[in-house]
Order: structure tokens, then C-alpha cells, then sequence
């Protein structure tokens, strides 16, 4: 699947899915913050950070390349990641979870022993992230791992092929798991997962 999620200037993508469609999961109210406020955000200061520098004419996946690893442009990189990482995580729910295709499946299973197995670990790996950050499924060169990243570091700046993220900033769960973390994984992982939008960036085309 294509997941480059660009337009200049940049924009807000529409959810793909209403903001209630996910509750009791995800509620209406943590989608109007999450989404309308913390994401609309992250678009708005991307847009005054690029504003005259050459960043204003590169698509989102080419700033995000380009910033990364440079202090004097962390704020840029930051909030091009952040647009980034949210688009992509909207894009791995939805409200009528199916299961992984069959050339994913089997990478599941021998990668992981089997799909609950993997949900296990993934929401293991989203409970041991120390602080604000994002869990991701990744493609390796054909293995399937199970990266942490902190705050607004995606593996798209490091070369890899993400395949599903969950986001667990707190402000991802907080008002409708308060503390709970592992409540929070563990519903998202049984009843919004898309996969079959992972199904196909794992085997696009």
C-alpha cells in the first residue's frame, strides 16, 4: 500500500473511519483530542517551521529523511514525523477487524510462533516503553521484529518498512484507560487492528 501521506502545504488527512466508530476501544472524546487537536497541531507548527526553507517543496517521508539525525532541525523533524506517525497509525485501525492475509499470517507464524503470540509480544514491547512513544511492526528484509520507538522517531527515518504502530503517548489512552497501558494494547490489539491494511504494506502491490 502506498503510505506516503503528503500534500504541500501540508494537511490534515480525514480520519478514515468516524471519530466514534471505534468506541468503547477508543472514544469519541480521545479521538477529538487525539486527532483534532494533538495531530492538527503537529500539521500547523510543520507548516511554520518549512515555511521559505527548501523542506516546503519535499514530500513528507522526504523531510523526514532529511531532518532526521540533525539537532539544528529536531523541531521540524519532530513534527513531520509526528504528522507522519499518526496518519499511519489511523490508517492501522479500524472499526471491522478481519485477519492478516495469508503471506503475512505465515510470516506471523514463523516469526512469532502464531497471532496471539505476536500480540502477546507486541503489547509486552508497547508496556516497556519507557515514556511517550510508538510500537511498531516492522519488516526487516522479509523477518517480522517488533520495534520501540520514543517519542516521535519512526522507523521510516531509519530506512525500515513499518507495517502496523500502535501510539502510546498518553494522551493516545489517558482519558479512557487512565493509567492502563496494557488495557488500552490489549483491546486495540483484539478489535481495531486493520489488517488488512498491514496485510498489504507487507506485500504491496
Amino acid at each position: 500500500m502506498n503510505t506516503e501521506f503528503s500534500s504541500k502545504p501540508f494537511v490534515l488527512p480525514p480520519l478514515p473511519f468516524d471519530e466514534g466508530a471505534l468506541a468503547p476501544a477508543i472514544s469519541a472524546a480521545t479521538f477529538g483530542f487525539h486527532y483534532g487537536k494533538h495531530h492538527k497541531t503537529y500539521v500547523d507548527n510543520l507548516n511554520g517551521l518549512v515555511a521559505g526553507k527548501p523542506y516546503a517543496d519535499m514530500t513528507l517521508e522526504e523531510v523526514i529523511k532529511a531532518s532526521a539525525g540533525k539537532p539544528a532541525e529536531q523541531g521540524i523533524f519532530n513534527n513531520a514525523a509526528q504528522v507522519w506517525n499518526h496518519t499511519f497509525f489511523w490508517n492501522s485501525l479500524t472499526p471491522k477487524t478481519g485477519a492478516p492475509g495469508k503471506e503475512l499470517q505465515r510470516a506471523i507464524d514463523r516469526d512469532f510462533g502464531d497471532l496471539e503470540q505476536f500480540k502477546k509480544a507486541f503489547a509486552t514491547a508497547g508496556v516497556g516503553q519507557f515514556g511517550s512513544g510508538w510500537v511498531w511492526l516492522v519488516n526487516n528484509g522479509g523477518k517480522l521484529t517488533i520495534e520501540k520507538t520514543s517519542n516521535a522517531m519512526t522507523p521510516l527515518a531509519e530506512g525500515k518498512t513499518a507495517l502496523l504502530t500502535i501510539d502510546v503517548w498518553e494522551h493516545a489512552y489517558y482519558l479512557d484507560y487512565q493509567n492502563r497501558r496494557a488495557d488500552f494494547l490489549r483491546v486495540v490489539l483484539d478489535s481495531c487492528l486493520n489488517w488488512n491494511f498491514v496485510s498489504e504494506n507487507f506485500a504491496p502491490g
